[in-house]
């Protein structure tokens, strides 16, 4: 599909939803075309201080283009019957930031893992003096950036709602990390899912670069089934073995960050960057917030921080790579989502189950471990902070992975990881 560049100038557009990438997307294009805003909250049509266009309205416009948020569901949503009609004029932030500019970028998607890949990837260019931007899903939208020039590297985590709404986005190197199950209550179904993963490699020409991870099922089967034009580089994360022998760094000691780091280190091959200071930068690496993060390490209690976790297989690597661990786990359960560890890979676990979606999580870990019932995060932290010091529970750790979505108790994953910082605090003396 061949577009124009710049084919937002001079537009009737409507931007739908106006969060974070929707106010850029406004700001971007506001004096380069005629504007339309629409939100399903009405509380942020008051707060935004610019006009709204209503359902009524909107039909009698021709609309030429509608910037669409990754938050939005085209399947339910109040625009949702206009949407369908104009599927055609839907375009993301990705989009329009591919449409003025051709700068070098890295893109990041798969399950799990996106934003740790990205972040090390942003901080090895950044002190390689390179002027790299980490932009996108991570929390920062692409078109707030400011003093581009032709050397700008971005660094961006795509979700695969961002990709399945994108139309014309494409990036010089891609890499997709892995695929599992996810957001199936969203894309309907696995297929669906997958495609707006591969959404990534769609666009890209014969001069692009694709990494993918080798032994994926999910992706091996797409990659059968389909042509893409770019060079596909499948990453196996044990041609690296030689390099995790000079990192001392524990963040890496997961087969999870492992295997994020070996795609970084495929891209570090491509870009010619320094090894010395690309080591450096590795053995510096302290993660993001909430993201595999210990938070505390004292008398040989390791407590960590896991508050991303939404699903069973962003949680599975750290539970095979620690022993001795007392797990909390609940939240709002996703759609197909299945365990996968057998009794015998699980050294020494016990679950301490929280909140309303017990049962789900009983009858996944049923006959693999032990496990208790709480109504409440805290009850279960404080139930655990009982049996380390009746029990002496001298090197254990406590994960906190609740494998869950946060929304029936917190207003997400950061407000989640901040809250059990806080019970650490009170009840482990914590920082």
């Amino acid at each position: 599909m061949k577009i124009a560049q710049n084919i937002f100038l001079e537009k009737k557009i409507l931007i739908y939803g106006l969060g974070k990438s929707g106010i850029s997307s406004f700001n971007f294009l506001k004096d380069l075309a005629q504007i339309y805003l629409f939100d399903d909250n009405l509380k942020i049509n008051k707060s935004f201080n610019q006009k709204f266009i209503n359902l009524s309205e909107l039909t009698k416009i021709k609309i030429d283009i509608i910037i669409i948020s990754p938050g939005i569901n085209i399947s339910n949503c109040k625009l949702s019957k206009f949407l369908k009609k104009n599927n055609s004029k839907i375009f993301t932030d990705l989009d329009v930031f591919y449409s003025f500019y051709k700068n070098k970028s890295i893109t990041v998607t798969g399950t799990n893992g996106k934003s740790t890949t990205a972040k090390i990837l942003h901080d090895v260019l950044l002190d390689q003096k390179k002027d790299v931007r980490l932009v996108g899903n991570i929390g920062n939208p692409i078109l707030n950036e400011r003093k581009i020039k032709k050397k700008t590297i971005f660094v961006i985590e795509a979700s695969s709602y961002q990709l399945d709404y994108s139309k014309i986005f494409s990036s010089k190197y891609a890499i997709i990390l892995n695929i599992s199950p996810d957001h199936l209550e969203r894309h309907k179904n696995l297929k669906s899912y997958v495609d707006a993963k591969f959404k990534l490699l769609k666009f890209q020409d014969k001069k692009s670069f694709a990494f993918v991870k080798k032994n994926d099922d999910l992706i091996n089967k797409n990659l059968r089934l389909n042509k893409f034009n770019s060079k596909i580089t499948k990453v196996d994360t044990s041609h690296n073995n030689h390099f995790f022998k000079k990192i001392k760094n524990n963040y890496f000691f997961t087969d999870a960050n492992k295997e994020n780091l070996s795609f970084v280190i495929e891209i570090a091959k491509k870009l010619k960057l320094k090894n010395n200071l690309f080591l450096k930068t590795i053995q510096n690496f302290k993660g993001l917030k909430y993201r595999q993060q210990t938070i505390l390490k004292k008398n040989g209690l390791t407590i960590i921080n896991d508050s991303k976790s939404t699903s069973f297989s962003s949680t599975l690597s750290i539970l095979k790579a620690n022993s001795n661990i007392l797990w909390l786990l609940g939240g709002i359960n996703k759609k197909g989502d299945k365990f996968n560890l057998k009794k015998k890979e699980l050294n020494n676990v016990r679950a301490f189950i929280y909140g309303k979606n017990k049962n789900f999580f009983n009858k996944q870990l049923k006959n693999k471990l032990k496990s208790k019932n709480f109504s409440e995060l805290k009850d279960a932290l404080k139930s655990i902070s009982y049996l380390v010091k009746k029990e002496k529970l001298a090197h254990s750790t406590i994960l906190f992975s609740p494998c869950a979505a946060s929304f029936d108790s917190f207003k997400n994953f950061e407000d989640r990881g901040l809250y059990f910082n806080q019970l650490v605090k009170k009840y482990f003396n914590g920082k």
